[in-house]
C-alpha cells in the first residue's frame, strides 16, 4: 500500500510540470478564463488593485480555481472555486511558487518548485512567501482552498499563493469545518452543487511571521447557490483564537467585516429570490457543525494537536472523518449541546456586555481627551497669536517713529516755504514801484516819437478824408447834372427829329 501511495506521489510529481498559475493584468476587469468561479462571472467588486496580483490557477491545460493574492501580505485575500465531490485522500505535494509575481519578465509561465525557481527568478520571495519562511515557526501553510474538496487531486492547491499562516490546530479545525460545511450544509442544498459558488478568503492582522507573512486575524467562507427560483448566499467566519468555532453570519454582514467593504457576489447573490427555507435548513447543519467542533475541542483538549495528528486528519475526507465519530460522541454531543449553548449564550453576554462597558470607558476617555486637546490647541493658539500681535506691533514701532519723524520735517519745510513766500511778496511791492517810477522817464521819452507820428498819422488822414470827401461830392454833382442833361437833349431831339 505504501509503495502504491508513493508510486502515486511520484505521478503527480511529475505532472506538477504541467501547471499553470497565469498572472491577470490589473487592468482587466476579471480574471480571463477563471471569471467562471464566480457568480454571474463577477470578481469581488469594491477592493483596490494597488498590492494585489490576480492569479488564474491551472492545471493540465484547465483552469481550476482563482486567486487573489496580497504582495504586502503575502498571503491570499481570497480563493475562488465551484463546489464538486470531495477528492479522494493522498500525499501532500511539495509546495508551489509563482515565478511571475516576484519577476514580470520571467519567462516561467507556470508554477514551479521553489528549488527550481532560485536560479531562473529573479528577486524570487521579495512579494510572495516562501516555504524557508515556514522554517522553525509555529505556523504552517493552510490552503484557503484545500485539495480536498477538489473533485481530481490537483497539486495547484499546494501554490504558496493559495496559503496562509496557520497553527496546526487551527489548520485541522479549517479544513475539517470545510469538508463538514461543503458535504453536510451547503452541497445538499444546491441540488448537485453544480451551480455552487465559494470563496475562501483570510483577514490579515498586525502579528507577522518573520517579519514577512501576515498571520490571519479570521478566515471566512462566503457560499452562493445559483439554482433558478430556489438560491442562497450565506456566510461563514471562523477566528484564529483558540477555542472559538465557526460563526454564520449573513453575506451583507459578512462584507462588513471585511476590510474595504466589498461586494462578494453581484446583486447579492440573487437576494430577492433566495429561499429561506433552505437556509434555515443550512443554519440546522451548521449548529451540527458547531457541536461536532465543540466536542472535539472538549475531548482532544484546548492545547496543540501533534503536527502528525494534524496533517491526518486534514487530508482525510469527509466520509473517514464521520467514520471516525462513535455513537458515545454523537450521544455525549447531544447531552453537553444544551449546557453548551447556555455557555456559549452567558459568554456571549458577558463579553457584550464587557465590550460595551469598554467602548463606553473609551468612548469617555476619547471624548475628555479630545476636549483637552481642544482646549490647549486654543490655549495655544491664543498664546501664539498674542504674542504675534505684541511682536508685530514692537516691530512697528521704529517704522512709525520714522514716518512721524518724516511729516515732522514736512511741515517744517512747508511752513519755512509759506514765510518766503511771504517774504517775497512783501519784498516784490516797493521793488515794483521803484522799478516803475525808475522806468517812467525812460517809457515817456520813448512815448513821444510815437505820439507826434500818431499826431502826423492822424492829420495826414484828416487831410485825406477832406480831400476825398471834395471829390466824391464833384465828382456826384457832375454825375446829377450830366444825368438830367442827358434826359433832357434826349427828349428834344425826339420831339424835333425833322429839324435836327
Amino acid at each position: 500500500m505504501g509503495a502504491a501511495r508513493w508510486l502515486a506521489l511520484g505521478s503527480l510529481l511529475a505532472l506538477a510540470g504541467l501547471l499553470q498559475g497565469r498572472l491577470v493584468r490589473q487592468e482587466e476587469a476579471g480574471f480571463g478564463e477563471c471569471d467562471q468561479f464566480f457568480y454571474a462571472g463577477t470578481p469581488p467588486a469594491g477592493l483596490p488593485a494597488d498590492g494585489h496580483v490576480k492569479i488564474c490557477q491551472r492545471a493540465e491545460g484547465a483552469e481550476r480555481f482563482a486567486t487573489l493574492y496580497s504582495t504586502r501580505d503575502r498571503i491570499p485575500v481570497y480563493s475562488a472555486f465551484r463546489a464538486a465531490p470531495p477528492a479522494p485522500g493522498g500525499a501532500e505535494l511539495r509546495w508551489l511558487v509563482e515565478p511571475q509575481i516576484d519577476d514580470p519578465n520571467s519567462s516561467l509561465e507556470e508554477v514551479t518548485n521553489e528549488a527550481d525557481a532560485v536560479t531562473s527568478v529573479k528577486n524570487l520571495g521579495s512579494k510572495q512567501a516562501l516555504n524557508t519562511d515556514y522554517l522553525d515557526s509555529d505556523y504552517e501553510r493552510g490552503q484557503l482552498y484545500p485539495f480536498s474538496l477538489s473533485s481530481d487531486f490537483h497539486p495547484t492547491t499546494f501554490a504558496l499563493t493559495n496559503a496562509a499562516p496557520m497553527t496546526p490546530s487551527f489548520r485541522e479545525r479549517w479544513y475539517m469545518n470545510l469538508n463538514s460545511l461543503m458535504d453536510q450544509a451547503l452541497t445538499p442544498q444546491c441540488g448537485d452543487g453544480e451551480d455552487l459558488y465559494i470563496i475562501t478568503g483570510a483577514v490579515p492582522s498586525d502579528r507577522k511571521v518573520k517579519d514577512k507573512m501576515t498571520v490571519p486575524e479570521f478566515v471566512w467562507l462566503a457560499a452562493c447557490c445559483a439554482v433558478p427560483g430556489g438560491g442562497w448566499a450565506m456566510g461563514f467566519v471562523k477566528h484564529t483564537r483558540d477555542g472559538d468555532v465557526i460563526e454564520d453570519v449573513m453575506v451583507k454582514e459578512l462584507e462588513k467585516l471585511l476590510p474595504f467593504n466589498p461586494q462578494l457576489f453581484q446583486n447579492n447573490c440573487g437576494e430577492t429570490e433566495q429561499d429561506t427555507e433552505k437556509m434555515k435548513k443550512i443554519l440546522e447543519m451548521v449548529n451540527q457543525v458547531q457541536d461536532e467542533e465543540r466536542m472535539v475541542q472538549s475531548k482532544e483538549g484546548s492545547g496543540p494537536l501533534s503536527s502528525t495528528r494534524s496533517k491526518k486528519s486534514a487530508l482525510l475526507p469527509p466520509e473517514a472523518l464521520e467514520e471516525r465519530s462513535s455513537f458515545l460522541r454523537k450521544l455525549m454531543g447531544f447531552i453537553a449541546t444544551p449546557f453548551i449553548k447556555l455557555f456559549q449564550l452567558i459568554y456571549y453576554l458577558v463579553v457584550e456586555i464587557l465590550k460595551n462597558i469598554v467602548y463606553f470607558l473609551w468612548y469617555v476617555t476619547k471624548q475628555v481627551i479630545n476636549g483637552i486637546e481642544s482646549c490647549l490647541y486654543r490655549l495655544g493658539s491664543a498664546t501664539i497669536s498674542y504674542f504675534m500681535a505684541i511682536g508685530e506691533e514692537l516691530a512697528s514701532i521704529p517704522w512709525k517713529v520714522v514716518k512721524v519723524i518724516v511729516k515732522i520735517i514736512r511741515a517744517i519745510l512747508r511752513i519755512l516755504c509759506c514765510l518766503l513766500k511771504a517774504i517775497c511778496r512783501i519784498l516784490g511791492i516797493p521793488v515794483r514801484v521803484l522799478l516803475d517810477v525808475a522806468t517812467f522817464p525812460v517809457y515817456t521819452m520813448g512815448a513821444v516819437p510815437i505820439v507826434f507820428k500818431d499826431i502826423a498819422m492822424g492829420l495826414g488822414g484828416t487831410i485825406c478824408l477832406l480831400f476825398d470827401t471834395a471829390l466824391g461830392t464833384m465828382g456826384g454833382l457832375f454825375q446829377l447834372v450830366f444825368s438830367v442833361c442827358k434826359r433832357i437833349g434826349y427828349k428834344v431831339n425826339f420831339a424835333n427829329s425833322e429839324e435836327l
